[in-house]
């Protein structure tokens, strides 16, 4: 038997049916459906200073409990898709985590530019770049790596916040072209001219790298 993330698309629409029909258990396997993809959001989001504190899990099982206790006042006006819905509810969370653990502290100046300023925890381009690059090291690979990361870094920091937005979404959070529009309040259209402009540059930037060039 496959697991909720081998669905089909007509299962998945399935369990939507169900949670809109009031079936309060789809919410729970909807919610298991889309964990992963929750859980990329909430890593490239948390501040590195939470990271010995918390771990994406229990971020994620607390905005679970407040997805539930919202879900009637969602039902009653359903205008977003679960997944967007859920999204809200754990960037919520995680910007009340935040808030909790660091107070008004900010990122460190630098490199350290965020992603997009939105209503979410901001996501430098440290953080994306090393999403980019994966975490495969060897102490023989490590000031190799440094030095990728530190150029893929200057090249994220070059694009325009929108599309260091738009490849966190589409990139990591796995959101398809008409959710990662509706987040951000564009057309599909310019999101996905966006998305691909950013990926050409970002492959170039990597294709030049010693060492040659990396998919992303």
């Amino acid at each position: 038997m496959g697991t909720l993330m081998d669905q089909t698309p007509y299962e998945a629409s399935h369990l939507i049916e169900r949670l809109r029909s009031g079936d309060r258990q789809a919410l729970g396997e909807l919610f298991d459906r889309y964990r992963d993809r929750l859980r990329r959001m909430v890593e490239l989001r948390m501040d590195p200073r939470l990271r010995a504190r918390l771990d994406a899990s229990d971020v994620l099982q607390e905005a679970y409990l407040e997805l539930a206790g919202d879900l009637d006042a969602y039902l009653a006006d359903a205008k977003l898709q679960p997944l967007l819905w859920m999204r809200i509810h754990v960037g919520r969370r995680l910007t009340t985590l935040h808030r909790k653990h660091l107070g008004t502290r900010m990122r460190d100046a630098g490199l350290e530019i965020s992603l997009y300023r939105d209503a979410l925890p901001e996501a430098s381009t440290a953080a994306l770049a090393s999403m980019l690059l994966g975490q495969h090291t060897s102490p023989t690979q490590a000031a190799q790596r440094a030095e990728r990361l530190l150029r893929l870094q200057e090249a994220l920091n070059t694009l325009d916040p929108i599309d260091r937005e738009v490849l966190a979404l589409r990139h990591f959070e796995q959101l398809d072209r008409a959710e990662a529009a509706e987040v951000l309040g564009i057309s599909q259209e310019a999101g996905a001219k966006r998305y691909f402009r950013a990926l050409k540059r970002l492959k170039a930037v990597l294709a030049s790298m010693p060492g040659g060039y990396e998919e992303i």
